[in-house]
């Protein structure tokens, strides 16, 4: 089966978050590269959000650095850090077919920014043949210089989340 790692990685990633900026005002920043308003680190995730969310992968990935830093929690096949955006897209597009599509990751909360870095509460959940997953996360971004460079997970009971991906 050939997988289409476009489309794995705005399903994995797509988190749709509420936001206070409009589509408008990211496709203005965009199309500017982002020279004329400095954004703050949360209207810099907003904005990936939301990119995501339209399953516009490459203005979604000019947020992040070239050399982001993507740290995936637990003792699992997909733990450890992965840095740049092909092994950041190769990791999710592996959760992706290891569920066969399922993997849903949704907003749970408000994003809170402090400085640099920015929490997203959200809800994850997949299947894998009779296993399954469905718990709360939370992602934590840090931004410099207008683009991601650090990206941390945390799963509210990461023995289960190891378990699953077994």
């Amino acid at each position: 089966m050939k997988i289409n790692v476009k489309k794995i990685i705005a399903l994995a990633l797509c988190l749709t978050l509420g936001t206070s900026i409009t589509q408008a005002q990211v496709a203005n920043n965009s199309n500017n590269n982002l020279k004329t308003t400095k954004m703050t680190a949360k209207e810099v995730v907003e904005a990936y959000s939301i990119a995501l969310s339209k399953g516009d992968i490459p203005t979604a990935f000019s947020y992040f650095s070239p050399n982001a830093k993507w740290h995936q929690p637990g003792n699992n096949k997909f733990s450890g850090t992965k840095t740049g955006l092909d092994a950041i897209g190769k990791m999710l597009g592996d959760m992706m077919g290891a569920t066969q599509g399922s993997l849903a990751i949704k907003p749970a909360g408000a994003m809170m920014a402090n400085g640099n870095f920015v929490s997203c509460p959200v809800r994850f959940s997949a299947k894998s043949g009779a296993k399954s997953v469905d718990m709360n996360g939370n992602d934590l971004y840090e931004v410099a210089d207008g683009k991601i460079v650090q990206v941390w997970l945390f799963s509210e009971d990461q023995s289960a989340e190891d378990e699953f991906w077994k």
